[in-house]
């Protein structure tokens, strides 16, 4: 395993560090998955909070001091969090995989589900910091302490076909303990259908990399034109993978007892958040929520209307925050985004149909139209949250129409880029930090740059590696950076570079 445990040069219990003490050589798949699950989730949503929300201008936590992500501003000790949530975690769902292939436990949907999740987690880390172990990670029972670093591409190629070996193992799998699995209850065909959802966002994310367009591309036509049967996807937002916080027991949202009351309220709600939703009368802003308004997202009005501060203001110039989401010892009714059972979401159903009507404006594939993926994916974003909103007199056209979000063939390929994306920035919606990575791949939705943004005004690419990782692994640090490139917010991952 990495190393997960801030470290010196001086290497002394470095084997015990490596071992995560929540796992066990004889736990069952069963023991391992759904800690994993809820501690992978559970860490995204708290560093999407101070993250990936503050850099596409979701919230502005308004300070004049040092490490304002919100206005590019990256602390190195931003790193440290998400690099050791996710390694730590990749061992036990490397476990799950080991325990699924013995005897006592074998399990072919266990096995599958543990190569999904572990693609996934790798596709974020990769995606954050760029070329990282990835073939030798999590090996320290093995004895590797010091896992070379991976190319990008070499992650990538590797995790596809990862994806390819989930979804033969899931084919006709047997579901497995429901209460093992919080996201899809033990439900092999969910995992296979998210699987391979999952498998179309990164064969997107590599798409304008010229180096493997022709591969991907023909990947992404394979799965939706010529081979549809043999790769299921999600069809609804019943499939959509959610790990949803039921307030029982170990499915409480990490943010009760993590968040404070009053930092609930520190963060204002950036301008380009709640404008678009304003102008649109969007209901997830507007909806009555038990008699109170306020959103299914709970956010303050100020009176009575949503005022958002502008992200990048030049420090010494702070507007006043007039709304914010709420707590749920302030929300309306006592709800709140911070107890919202549905905030730990990982890969929706509207995501996945902004892919396809992307895929479908690009020519990558002819089954449907940029239209209907546009339209479905435009619903589907709002009935994710309000499953009943668009009945009559409400429908999806009257919707559109008065919004001004009614979908136009005629319009060159970047204005319907920026249509589908600013739409998808909000399906994404506190989704770890896919904002934050589709920004950086496509340059959509077009983001407001403020007069007191640093880093050039360029948004960062990448997050530094841990400071601690130059000591503990020298050598494949070293390494890393002279192939990447300088170890900087500023360098830009393989997929990013022309």
């Amino acid at each position: 395993m990495l190393l997960t445990v801030v470290q010196t040069s001086c290497k002394k219990n470095f084997e015990q560090i490596n071992t995560d003490p929540d796992t066990s050589p004889t736990a069952t798949p069963q023991q391992l998955l759904g800690p994993a699950l809820i501690a992978t989730v559970s860490a995204n949503m708290l560093r999407a909070r101070t993250f990936s929300n503050e850099l596409m201008q979701t919230t502005v936590t308004e300070t004049d001091g040092e490490g304002a992500v919100f206005r590019y501003d990256v602390r190195a000790n931003q790193a440290d969090y998400p690099w050791n949530s996710w390694y730590q975690q990749l061992t036990n769902f490397k476990d799950v995989y080991i325990q699924a292939t013995k005897p006592a436990a074998f399990s072919t949907t266990y096995q599958g589900i543990s190569l999904i999740c572990q693609s996934w987690v790798y596709s974020l880390i990769t995606d954050t910091f760029g070329d990282a172990p990835y073939f030798q990670s999590n090996q320290a029972k093995a004895g590797i302490f010091e896992p070379a670093f991976d190319r990008q591409k070499d992650i990538y190629l590797d995790i596809f076909t990862q994806l390819e070996n989930a979804n033969k193992l899931l084919t006709g799998s047997a579901n497995v303990v429901a209460a093992s699995d919080p996201v899809f209850n033990g439900n092999a065909a969910e995992w296979r259908k998210f699987g391979n959802s999952l498998y179309l966002r990164l064969l997107l994310r590599l798409s304008g990399k010229a180096e493997v367009h022709d591969q991907v591309v023909a990947k992404i036509k394979d799965i939706i034109d010529n081979n549809a049967a043999s790769y299921p996807i999600m069809t609804s937002n019943t499939d959509a993978a959610v790990l949803r916080w039921t307030g029982v027991s170990y499915l409480t949202s990490p943010f009760i007892g993590n968040v404070r009351e009053q930092d609930w309220r520190t963060p204002a709600m950036a301008s380009f958040f709640i404008d678009n939703l304003t102008r649109w009368t969007d209901p997830r802003l507007f909806t009555l929520f038990n008699g109170s308004t306020g959103g299914v997202w709970s956010i303050a009005t100020s009176s009575g209307s949503y005022v958002g501060v502008p992200s990048g203001y030049v420090a010494g110039t702070a507007p006043t925050t007039k709304s914010y989401f709420y707590s749920t010892a302030n929300g309306p009714n006592g709800k709140s985004y911070e107890s919202e059972p549905l905030s730990g979401n990982i890969m929706n159903y509207a995501e996945l149909q902004f892919i396809l009507a992307e895929a479908a404006v690009k020519g990558y594939i002819s089954t449907g139209t940029a239209k209907t993926y546009y339209d479905n994916a435009v619903q589907n974003a709002i009935t994710f949250w309000l499953p009943t909103y668009f009945t009559a007199p409400v429908t999806l056209a009257s919707y559109e129409l008065s919004a001004g979000l009614v979908w136009d063939d005629t319009l060159p390929l970047d204005a319907k880029m920026e249509a589908i994306h600013v739409q998808k920035y909000y399906a994404m919606f506190w989704t770890d930090f896919q904002q934050w990575f589709e920004y950086r791949r496509t340059g959509h939705p077009i983001l407001p740059k403020g007069p007191g943004l640093i880093n050039g005004g360029v948004m960062p690419a990448r997050l530094n590696y841990p400071v601690y990782v130059q000591s503990a692994n020298p050598t494949n640090y070293k390494d890393a950076v002279a192939a990447q490139g300088p170890d900087v917010i500023k360098t830009q991952v393989w997929w990013q570079k022309p």
